[in-house]
């Protein structure tokens, strides 16, 4: 840490925890300006030692001055930003799904879980619904088929009670 910007402005440990505390309530997107702001007036516009004396990241300092000096407050919120789901992309997919293969499903032996076991992989699936009439291009891949299956309920194993138990020999 530069010391001598920061014992130069007399600003103690005290105050800069309090500076932080009050940056972190402000909201997005002027939390950035601020930053910016708190960097040019107490650490003389140096954002390298504002990152290393408050722990801010550095980039996004730099777009709060760019929008200090324009005005124009830059749009780039990417918690916004998601690539939809399948079932959003094609929202018919779990109702024939069900209708496939729900009268193939078994619940759990022990009617401990709500989940039902399908003796059909994923891939089968998938087959299954470009049979019905789905676009090839249109369908989700095959893992992603198998992550729908899970959120739907859905677990492709092999139900316990169809496997064979195994011959044990007794110990004398």
């Amino acid at each position: 840490m530069n010391v001598s910007v920061v014992a130069r402005k007399g600003l103690d440990e005290d105050t800069l925890a309090l500076v932080q505390r009050l940056v972190a309530m402000i909201p997005w997107p002027f939390d950035r300006q601020a930053k910016a702001d708190v960097a040019a007036t107490l650490l003389d516009g140096r954002l390298r030692l504002a990152e290393k004396v408050f722990g801010w990241g550095r980039e996004s300092m730099e777009v709060g001055v760019q929008e200090l000096r324009t005005g124009i407050v830059c749009e780039g919120d990417t918690s916004t930003r998601r690539k939809p789901r399948a079932e959003e992309r094609l929202p018919d997919l779990q109702r024939d799904i069900h209708e496939l293969f729900d009268s193939q499903s078994q619940a759990d032996s022990r009617l401990g879980t709500t989940l039902r076991y399908l003796n059909a992989s994923a891939a089968a699936v998938r087959e299954a619904l470009v049979s019905k009439g789905y676009a090839e291009a249109e369908l989700p891949s095959v893992r992603t088929i198998s992550n729908l299956l899970n959120r739907m309920g859905y677990r492709l194993r092999t139900v316990i009670k169809a496997k064979p138990q195994k011959k044990r020999q007794k110990q004398t």
